[in-house]
């Protein structure tokens, strides 16, 4: 039933045939891409709007062979069959080729088009797929949804300016200084996760967890979840653990950075939770319980870099010929330019078990912030040094991987990648040519980072701790 209105379908027995060779779902677009388009979006003034596919797919044809007694209306992509997500995949690329869209080679499932505006200012439209729900980026979206659908029948009441995506809420923001920006609020939907969370309780388990009178931090206070040994949840409620764990980690997709180290911590017990785990995780719900209401704004204004804290150097005598790899079949940029800069920091031996270090950072596009990261380093580093060199690397990793994609977006990028880092050594030794390692354990990382600033790509430069904002993924806040 869906608003008081009951509907039917024909489900095809998809577990009964084989599943086919090649792609069997429908890929979505990333949630970091969608940042980028709702920041680019509002950076060159262009129109947002969102519709949702009407019985998504049974509008593409059939890829399996299907025996029935029906009539021959039935020729479409059933619900249930294996291949069902594919072929409607296939159906709306499809679709967006012959509109004249090409799909990002850094997402797929991003289109993108050269368009004139209404000033005469050229600049890339972009489609964004995620199964059947669509944002479009257009000067003028009304035409293209009505082109859409031509092709696919569009629900009517969920074409137009997007309200909720994803579970949350889109809404523009003006700033004093006339700036536009649009705002992504999970609030309504950790609203509804809390309620869920507290009827479960009160009808299952027999009373014995419940969520905290009071949550004052997404942790109790001095709780470690590797320090835990209380007894093992049973299977029943380990799943549920799992479903509490999935929920969490979907609120820190939607924006809720300050819980995202928590999560990630308790995301590590999910294949043998204890009980001490899920109160703690009832804890993190106690917490957003009273802090419900959240919005990340995506802000296109230009950020004012230091450039002074950043030290440029002649690296030709240790990297001869190093420069930065440029895409050969990226599209010709259009539109303003951006700025990337990202905050890292480690958290030393922080697991008092393993003793693995803690990697955070945190990537702004201009002053939007648009990916981060809270995450246990896959190996024992023996110092600082070693640690925040591991944060360093991953970081640049994804950065480059950012760096990638906005130019296939077509998206004009400003000077190179600016990095912040707390630890002064590893600043000292990434800035400073003639510098040299005497850790042969830690060269990965080391030559790495060096290269990418031969090469003109990245610059670091030092930030004190207090005003790392890369610090709230490597550390707990207790209380």
């Amino acid at each position: 039933m869906e608003d008081f209105r009951r509907k039917a379908r024909l489900v095809a027995g998809g577990h009964v045939t084989k599943a086919p060779a090649t792609l069997t779902y429908a890929s979505v677009v990333s949630r970091e891409t969608v940042r980028i388009a709702l920041l680019i979006a509002a950076l060159n003034d262009i129109d947002i709007w969102a519709a949702d596919v009407l019985n998504a797919y049974i509008t593409a044809p059939c890829r399996e062979k299907i025996w029935t007694t029906l009539g021959k209306e039935f020729v479409r992509a059933l619900y249930g069959l294996k291949s069902s997500g594919a072929a409607f995949r296939a159906h709306l690329a499809g679709c967006m080729r012959e509109m004249g869209y090409v799909s990002c080679p850094a997402d797929p499932d991003l289109w993108l088009k050269e368009q004139t505006d209404r000033k005469g200012r050229k600049y890339y439209s972009y489609i964004l797929c995620y199964v059947d729900d669509l944002l479009v980026v257009h000067h003028n979206p009304k035409r293209i949804m009505d082109r859409i659908n031509s092709f696919l029948p569009l629900k009517p009441d969920s074409v137009g300016p997007p309200e909720m995506y994803l579970g949350a809420k889109l809404k523009r923001k003006t700033f004093e200084d006339g700036t536009t920006a649009w705002g992504l609020s999970p609030a309504k939907y950790v609203q509804q996760a809390v309620k869920n969370v507290e009827t479960f309780l009160k009808n299952n388990l027999e009373g014995r967890f419940s969520l905290p009178k009071r949550g004052d931090n997404p942790f109790p206070c001095d709780y470690a979840p590797e320090e835990d040994v209380t007894p093992l949840l049973e299977p029943g409620v380990a799943t549920y653990y799992m479903q509490l764990i999935g929920v969490l980690r979907w609120m820190c997709e939607l924006g809720r950075i300050d819980i995202c180290t928590e999560v990630s911590m308790l995301s590590s017990f999910a294949a043998m939770p204890r009980e001490g785990h899920l109160e703690a995780a009832l804890h993190v719900f106690s917490y957003l319980k009273s802090r419900s209401n959240s919005r990340l704004i995506f802000d296109p204004k230009e950020p004012n870099v230091g450039e002074s804290d950043f030290v440029e150097c002649d690296w030709s005598d240790f990297y001869p010929g190093a420069e930065e790899a440029l895409p050969p079949n990226a599209p010709n940029p259009l539109g303003k330019g951006v700025t990337l800069r990202m905050f890292v920091d480690s958290d030393h031996a922080g697991d008092k078990v393993s003793r693995r270090s803690r990697t955070g950072f945190v990537i702004f596009l201009n002053y939007g912030m648009i990916d981060w990261l809270s995450k246990k380093q896959s190996t024992v580093e023996t110092s600082v040094f070693g640690a925040e060199f591991c944060a360093m690397k991953h970081g640049i990793e994804n950065l480059r991987g950012i760096r990638y994609k906005l130019r296939m977006m077509g998206v004009p990028i400003k000077g190179p990648l600016y990095v912040y880092g707390d630890n002064m050594s590893v600043v000292t030794n990434v800035s400073k040519p003639e510098s040299t390692l005497r850790k042969k354990s830690n060269s990965i990382c080391y030559y790495a980072v060096r290269e990418a600033v031969a090469m003109g790509e990245t610059l670091v430069a030092h930030i004190p701790t207090k005003k790392n904002l890369a610090d709230l993924f490597t550390k707990v806040l207790y209380g």
